[in-house]
Parts: structure tokens; sequence; C-alpha cells
């Protein structure tokens, strides 16, 4: 039989590496499908009416299946074999092999957001909307995404691994992309947008914030930095960049300094703080910034797993954070947003987890577990928060993004 190709519509999650790394295993049997997607809705069977997850398993001799990552009774599986007898009620194609049976597997969504840990268990206090993004360099696909903007449209801009900035719409379609001037010494790892509605991208290699109109236009004219050094308009490797109501501009940046300056909407460089360590008022990589409408900086201050909270001048208001896996603490927190409605969510890098919780710093519950399927994370580096009060989350080596509601 010559060998079929997925031409289903994405429905909702694509991409994983593990199930990539398993089509290729199997992609040479030309019984089997060469799985592109990992949810899609199969136009060629027509028996789903609702979105599916794809997925590749093994199936064992003791009634159960690995899918997912998850272990399952074969009687929670749609396995449409070659007369297996498993329940087949979905369409699937497998094979044997000497050590048992393989099998692509086809799964409502529900269950397998069920499975990953998305329906509100213990630490997993969300609810999973989408997931969308497909490993590659292609437009519109993703290489470890770092760093993510959201605009007034809900309009999401994302760099990546290969310095591209990519636009899409808030269900993943892909509107547009550039990329920076150059990347050799290293990709982007910052996005904003800023009051004027210009795209703030904390270049982190070459010392500087490029300033962008949202269709890519590059403003050289309002570049800020450009030159590595601990003097006041030098920096060091630059993190992330925000503006507050005036257009003030401030700027974090670790390595030789740790610490945020402080710029007028021109450029001109006003004042800084911090300073590498861990007493109150210090960073270990300040990796991401928010302001409040109150103009506070809020500091994801990555490397002390806690978060700091400063005035327009640096002076530092509150702070909370301590390192651990439990709810309330924190391990790695790369970024952090404020949705305006009292909430504060934090992605946690080394926790694989998005954490909410009141501007005082009390936790309101946990969403994600660490691994590969829908509602799983693995070192997620971004999020933001849209309009309606959804969360994407920047799921940055399964290469896509979530979408959820805490």
């Amino acid at each position: 039989m010559p060998e079929r190709r997925n031409r289903g519509r994405c429905a909702g999650i694509w991409g994983s590496p593990s199930a990539q790394i398993d089509s290729r295993q199997l992609a040479n049997d030309h019984d089997l499908w060469t799985i592109d997607t990992v949810a899609c809705r199969a136009r060629w069977s027509g028996r789903f009416r609702h979105p599916v997850v794809v997925g590749v398993g093994f199936l064992g001799g003791s009634g159960s299946a690995r899918v997912l990552g998850y272990q399952m009774p074969h009687s929670a599986v749609h396995v449409a074999g070659k007369g297996w007898g498993h329940r087949p009620r979905g369409p699937a194609v497998a094979r044997r092999t000497a050590a048992g049976r393989w099998a692509v597997f086809v799964l409502p969504l529900a269950a397998a957001c069920a499975l990953a840990g998305c329906t509100g268990q213990a630490g997993s206090n969300g609810t999973l909307e989408k997931v969308w993004g497909r490993h590659g360099i292609a437009a519109g696909r993703l290489q470890k995404p770092r760093a993510m903007a959201i605009d007034e449209e809900d309009r999401l801009y994302i760099v990546d691994m290969t310095a591209r900035i990519q636009v899409f719409d808030g269900d993943g379609t892909y509107l547009r992309g550039w990329r920076t001037p150059t990347c050799q010494n290293g990709r982007p790892s910052g996005l904003t947008i800023g009051r004027d509605g210009l795209l703030l991208v904390a270049d982190t290699h070459y010392f500087q914030v490029l300033f962008y109109t949202p269709d890519g236009q590059l403003l050289a004219h309002r570049t800020i930095g450009g030159t590595a050094g601990v003097a006041a308009g030098q920096f060091g490797l630059v993190t992330d960049a925000v503006q507050d109501s005036l257009g003030n501009i401030y700027i974090s940046e670790y390595g030789a300094q740790d610490r945020v300056q402080k710029f007028s909407s021109s450029g001109q460089f006003l004042l800084e703080w911090g300073g590498h360590g861990a007493r109150p008022g210090q960073f270990v990589r300040p990796q991401n910034l928010a302001i409040d409408h109150q103009d506070q900086v809020w500091v994801a201050d990555a490397c002390n797993h806690r978060i700091q909270v400063f005035d327009g001048r640096g002076r530092l208001l509150r702070l909370w954070g301590v390192p651990g896996r439990a709810p309330g603490a924190l391990y790695y927190p790369y970024d952090l947003a404020l949705d305006h409605r009292g909430h504060l969510y934090v992605c946690e890098f080394g926790n694989h987890r998005v954490q909410k919780f009141t501007l005082e710093g009390r936790s309101l519950g946990c969403w994600g577990t660490n691994g590969r399927g829908a509602g799983q994370l693995h070192n997620p580096w971004a999020l933001v928060c849209d309009r309606r009060g959804r969360v994407h989350v920047l799921d940055t080596n399964n290469h896509r993004v979530q979408r959820v509601r805490l």
C-alpha cells in the first residue's frame, strides 16, 4: 500500500517532539501514516466530530497501552488495529514488531487533557483551551521560542532561537515575520509592546534594545545601547525592556551587572538600581519585567527564585519567593504577567508550571507538570495575558504555545 500522508485540518496540538521521533522510527513502513501533526481532524475518516489527539504508543501484552507518556487500559484508547479487537472505534494505523506492537492512537482532546493534568487536579488548577505550534524553521513554525509579547488586538509576537520574530493571532494562525539584523552572537530573549504600540526587543547578546513597528520595520534611531560595559547606558546581557505611562523605559540585564536601568522616552539615561547578590533589592539574573497601573516595576529575579517590586525610582516596595516546588515557592521564575484584575502570573522555567498569585504574593494555584503531552510543559520561558483573561504560555522546549484559563 503506498504511503499515506496526513491531510487533516489542524484542531489544536501538533509538533510533539516525542511523536516526531516515533514517527521517524516508523515512517519507513508503508503501512503507516507519516505523522506530521499531533492533533488533527482527520478528513479521511469523518468518524470524529470533535478535536482529537494523535500519538504514537506501544501496545504491551498486559492489557495496557503507553500513550502520550501515560499508561492506559486498552479500553480507554481508540485503536483501529488489524484484527486486534481492542475496541476499534477510531482511525489508527499500526504494525507489529518483534517486541510488541506499535500503534497510532487517537484520543478525544478532553481525555488527553485529563491525562496531562489540566482538569483541576492537585497542583494543576486551570482549564486548557488550546495548544498550538509546530517544530521547525519554516514560516509559522517554532524553534525553541524564548520570548513573547501581546498587543491590544491580542496578536502574539514570538521570538525563537532562529532570531525570527513571528506574529500570530490568538489561535496560532501565522500572520507575518522578520529577523533581527544579526544573531551570530546570540538571540533576543525579551519582547514587550510599548505604550506607543512599538515592539521592544531585548537583543540580549548585542547589549541593546531594538524598536520595531508592528509590521517589522526597524526604527534604528530609537535603539538604546549597543555597547558592552558597566557604565550608565552600557549593558551586559539584556533580558527585557518595559515602558511606563510617561514613556520611560526600564531595561534589565545580567552578567557584569545585574541591574535595572531607567531611560527617558528619548533614550536618555536617568538612573539605575540593583547589583549582583541575594540581598533585598539585588538580583541574580533579572529575567523579565512588568509594569502595573501605578508604574511600579515588577522583576522576575530568576536565580534568586523570587519576585521583587519597585517604584519608578528603584525603591524596593516588597518581595517574596523561596526556592522550591510547593505552591507558593518558585524555581527559576523566568517571566511574569499582570492581568490588571488583581493577579500576577509567573512562568517557572525550573518547575515547568505557571503559578497564579495575588498582588501580595499569596499563591492561588498552579498549572502544568513536566512533560510533552497536552497540558504539560517543558522549561517554559514566557507567558502573556490577553484581554479575555486567558494566559498564553510559551512552552519552549516543546516548541509550542498553550492557552489556559486559571
